[in-house]
């Protein structure tokens, strides 16, 4: 029997992903699934490069828009309605085309998720105090000692993960990898006929320059009026970490220029995008697709090659 297909379009922020998806759903009569951990929630249309009314308007969306702000939201959860979708659109003779720059809610679909460990809330304490005093690559250095593909995987600056892998190891006495292999929840990989492309830019500065020209737009388009109507409410853990947010609560406290204010969301932003980068590379599935031009028609036939 002949699998259904599942598409998964993404890449680093400003790569174009929004677009070529819009085009490449009408060509393969596919509809769209939001795969950012950001654009599931409303308000922040700005910080998120949310579609546009056309753009949503030209082809079904999904899971776009889907949480207030002040609402908590796991990868779990999206997990769960990402593979409702899979369904629905299926059973309507459609293609699900997943679209965004989480690599974590790619991977929660195309895997699964691992049955988390109970946290040891003493010992993370520790750890936290351990990287302050010491430094989070000198943790990371340990961790690679006990779990090398882990250690891969997780940037010696991400301390969040490194003491995470650290304190799954101590109260378990399994590796987060040994656990992730032995994961009983499977993803979609072969269920359907997943394929995945990467949309990345081959010049680096091509690459800043958007970036840097995308900030640029977020801030006349109002970007910190929205982030003045975010911080009226309190923000869940995870819309609280949106790219901005920190930036520009600097700029309505004093802190920062308008202009220090923009070079440092731009210098995060190129920051964020190294990171994502370094994410997808990690699966081998994925096929790159290195944009040298703003042509979406040279993308988008660069993108059908390959699904």
């Amino acid at each position: 029997m002949k699998k259904a297909k599942v598409i998964f379009l993404v890449g680093p922020t400003g790569a174009g992903k929004t677009a070529v998806s819009v085009k490449l759903a009408k060509k393969i009569k596919g509809e769209i699934i939001c795969c950012d951990s950001m654009q599931i929630y409303k308000g922040m249309d700005i910080l998120t490069a949310q579609p546009s009314k056309k753009e949503k308007a030209a082809i079904r969306h999904h899971l776009f828009c889907i949480r207030k702000p002040s609402e908590p939201f796991s990868v779990a959860e999206y997990r769960k309605l990402a593979l409702k979708k899979i369904d629905v659109i299926h059973r309507n003779g459609r293609v699900p085309v997943f679209t965004g720059g989480t690599g974590l809610y790619a991977q929660a679909v195309l895997d699964g998720l691992f049955s988390s460990p109970v946290e040891d809330l003493v010992l993370r304490k520790k750890l936290y105090a351990y990287a302050k005093k010491y430094g989070s690559r000198r943790l990371h250095e340990r961790l690679k000692k006990i779990d090398p593909a882990a250690s891969r995987k997780i940037h010696p600056n991400d301390i969040r993960r490194v003491v995470r892998a650290f304190e799954v190891y101590k109260t378990t006495g399994s590796t987060i990898s040994d656990l992730k292999s032995a994961a009983t929840s499977g993803g979609v990989r072969a269920k359907y006929k997943c394929r995945i492309v990467c949309l990345f830019y081959k010049n680096r500065q091509a690459q800043y320059k958007k970036i840097n020209d995308r900030v640029e737009e977020m801030f006349e388009s109002g970007l910190v009026d929205e982030v003045k109507r975010l911080l009226k409410v309190k923000l869940s853990k995870t819309a609280s970490c949106a790219l901005g947010i920190k930036q520009v609560k600097g700029l309505i406290n004093g802190v920062y220029s308008l202009h220090d204010t923009k070079e440092l969301l731009k210098r995060d932003t190129r920051r964020y995008a190294k990171r994502q980068i370094s994410w997808f590379k990690r699966d081998k599935a994925i096929k790159p697709v290195a944009i040298d031009s703003q042509n979406i028609k040279k993308i988008l036939d660069s993108v059908l090659a390959l699904i």
